[in-house]
């Protein structure tokens, strides 16, 4: 059952991200002539007003065949005025990017979705007091639940964390201990610790953890649109910091994963319950997203960067030069993929 819920979710994913494209090339006029999602043998497809719909054999992907315009021969182009070819290089950028920001749009309903369910959080209770700590010499206690700081209503663990790590340098905490409000001010100490790529860093703490108790936080209609704009973005910084960290060696190639790896995860989400299912589903669909804009020629930024070359020099790239930067993007891609399969398949048996 998880196999297949994973298949379903990753399905639609590059069905939403191809409907990006699809509709931004259809309100500027340009002929779809194919909407495919996966690759490969077609099983299933349907004709519907000049555009084929169909469903291929292999559904770890999926693309959107434009008039004039064709991946696997970049020079196959097509000057009709609905192909993609008689367009502005502004207006093609407009339709390479429709494909990743509706995965961006995604992952932000998802988000919304998430917060008008409620989102499992750590609970704001002190669980462990460090010795020599901030905390330990302002005498908190095991099992105090921290109200507020510096008047700050506080709600779960996260807010706490980035209160503190993001502080001045004293904290006033309102703490309920035994059913009394209780005031402490503490000055955080600045540590060495661990980030979550394992490198060390410098963090202000003042020396607790939690007690693990989760609590669910329901969020009102218009601050459901605020906290999914924050996921969003967070996601996307987390996913930025990731590959930097990996092009700088900090997470090691090993780590890399493939679509394996998302199989894997995906049926373990959908197995802890909706809300991890779908808070997964978002941040796949950001890294879709992300990814995707890489400038990369077989990828949307690789098109991308080919609209601003023109922009910019008033002149498409060459014929040999598109080909040859095709035909090298297929191969990193290709090269990514295998190498991420085998890494899955090393941890599989293993």
């Amino acid at each position: 059952m998880g196999i297949i819920i994973s298949i379903l979710v990753l399905s639609f994913l590059i069905f939403f991200h191809e409907l990006g494209h699809f509709s931004m090339a259809k309100l500027f006029g340009v002929k779809v002539e194919v909407f495919s999602i996966g690759f490969g043998k077609k099983i299933f497809k349907k004709m519907y007003k000049g555009t084929q719909y169909c469903i291929s054999a292999i559904p770890l992907g999926g693309y959107v065949q434009m008039k004039g315009q064709d991946d696997s021969d970049p020079t196959k182009v097509n000057f009709d005025t609905d192909s993609y070819g008689a367009k502005s290089p502004w207006k093609r950028i407009m339709i390479l990017l429709a494909g990743p920001g509706a995965n961006f749009l995604l992952a932000f309903i998802l988000y919304i979705f998430m917060a008008n369910i409620g989102v499992a959080k750590l609970a704001p209770i002190i669980g462990k007091v460090f010795p020599n700590s901030a905390a330990k010499q302002a005498n908190l206690q095991k099992n105090d639940k921290i109200i507020q700081i510096n008047n700050k209503k506080i709600q779960t663990w996260d807010e706490l964390r980035d209160i503190i790590e993001n502080s001045g340098k004293s904290l006033i905490l309102t703490i309920k201990r035994n059913n009394r409000l209780i005031k402490k001010v503490i000055i955080p100490k600045i540590k060495e610790t661990k980030s979550i790529f394992g490198e060390n860093v410098k963090r202000k703490i003042i020396g607790i953890l939690p007690n693990g108790k989760i609590i669910k936080v329901k969020y009102s209609f218009f601050d459901s649109f605020r906290f999914a704009y924050e996921q969003t973005i967070k996601a996307s910084k987390f996913i930025i910091l990731g590959i930097e960290k990996m092009i700088e060696g900090v997470v090691p190639t090993k780590d890399i994963g493939g679509v394996i790896s998302i199989v894997k995860i995906t049926s373990q989400a959908a197995a802890n319950g909706l809300i991890t299912l779908l808070g997964l589903t978002a941040l796949i669909s950001v890294n879709l997203g992300i990814l995707n804009l890489f400038p990369i020629p077989a990828l949307d930024g690789g098109h991308i960067m080919f609209n601003l070359y023109e922009i910019v020099f008033k002149k498409a790239p060459s014929e040999k030069a598109l080909n040859r930067l095709t035909y090298i993007g297929w191969a990193i891609l290709l090269s990514l993929m295998i190498f991420s399969t085998y890494n899955d398949l090393i941890r599989v048996f293993s």
